[in-house]
């Protein structure tokens, strides 16, 4: 719309010139560009965990966790208070990994059909932290496992 045909009182009220049009439209782009995020995610923007990568201290040892008969085999159990899961691949193997997506910080929800499922973006870990499906392509980080009096302690 040309300027000059705008009445006075909406000129007087509202200027516009190139700083503002400029400022406008850096606005625009940013908010945009945050409101994308990560182009190659996969997101169908219904995540159903709130990712909480920036509040993440390191931890002592956390435990007892869990008994060890309590962790069914080829399956898993989810901490996430603690952002731990610890799984039982076999009888006798005790494994416990970060809880916490390798794709965007989500907190995976639980151990199910042999893997470790997380519900943001649909990546899906093997019970040796290793990446079952994408979008993420990095493992688990492992925690150190230590068994006491059959109790499940991570660090």
């Amino acid at each position: 719309m040309d300027p000059e045909k705008l009445p006075e009182h909406l000129l007087e009220q509202f200027p516009v010139n190139r700083r503002t049009v400029l400022i406008g439209v850096g606005v625009v782009a940013a908010a945009a560009t945050a409101a994308c995020g990560n182009s190659n995610t996969g997101s169908t923007g219904a995540a159903t965990t709130t990712p909480n990568q920036a509040n993440r201290t390191p931890a002592a040892q956390i435990g007892p966790l869990i008994a060890v008969g309590d962790i069914p085999v080829g399956g898993g159990v989810v901490f996430p208070s603690q952002e731990v899961v610890v799984t039982k691949p076999g009888d006798s193997q005790v494994l416990a990994f970060s809880a916490v997506c390798t794709h965007q910080g989500c907190t995976v929800a639980d151990v199910s059909g042999g893997t470790i499922n997380c519900p943001c973006h649909g990546s899906k870990y093997n019970l040796d932290g290793t990446v079952a499906h994408g979008p993420a392509t990095r493992s688990l980080p492992g925690k150190t496992t230590e068994i006491r009096d059959g109790q499940v302690y991570v660090s």
